[in-house]
């Protein structure tokens, strides 16, 4: 059993479909994008194996005002770096390292490379693994694994789809706007 006891979580609407927010006492512990039931039940399911607590659907959380309020913000267009308390125990080892890294050194309207993030790290030629790293990411939008691409220019993949990744990176001006 872990010591956060609680997880809380809701599911919200954003401008890239429902995501289901958790928070444990120590902060925003999962980011679930497409979080229509079924997904919603497996996230949930994998929440409880994972932190050995029992999820409660609380969409009046206090732990969950403020993700929801500076999410809201950052799809708006007003709100640029999020300063939320992150719970990183869903992630360890090199893929936190990675993480974290990212979450700290890639801006707003900034993009990298797998590579290149590999190279801040101080592990040059592990790009495959950062792609993994980013592929396992429990915070996506708010660590933005969406900023990682390829090095040729190419989109890379994305745990939410390329649609998704595509409507970041635009919002963030990134990428322009898709007219249609």
């Amino acid at each position: 059993m872990n010591s956060n006891g609680v997880v809380e979580w809701a599911v919200v609407e954003s401008d890239i479909g429902p995501l289901l927010l958790a928070a444990t006492d120590a902060g925003l512990v999962s980011v679930v994008f497409h979080a229509r039931p079924e997904v919603r039940e497996k996230a949930v399911g994998q929440l409880r194996s994972r932190l050995g607590a029992e999820p409660v659907e609380s969409p009046g959380s206090a732990r969950l005002a403020e993700p929801i309020r500076q999410l809201a913000a950052y799809f708006a267009g007003s709100l640029r770096e999020f300063s939320l308390d992150l719970d990183w125990s869903l992630t360890s080892g090199f893929n936190r390292q990675v993480l974290r890294k990212l979450a700290a050194g890639v801006p707003y309207g900034a993009v990298v490379g797998y590579g290149g993030l590999a190279e801040h790290v101080g592990q040059p030629g592990a790009a495959q693994a950062v792609g993994a790293a980013m592929g396992s990411n429990p915070l996506p939008v708010v660590v933005p694994c969406h900023r990682v691409v390829e090095s040729d220019g190419g989109l890379g993949g994305f745990g939410g789809g390329l649609e998704t990744k595509r409507k970041l990176l635009a919002l963030e001006g990134v990428l322009p706007q898709p007219l249609f």
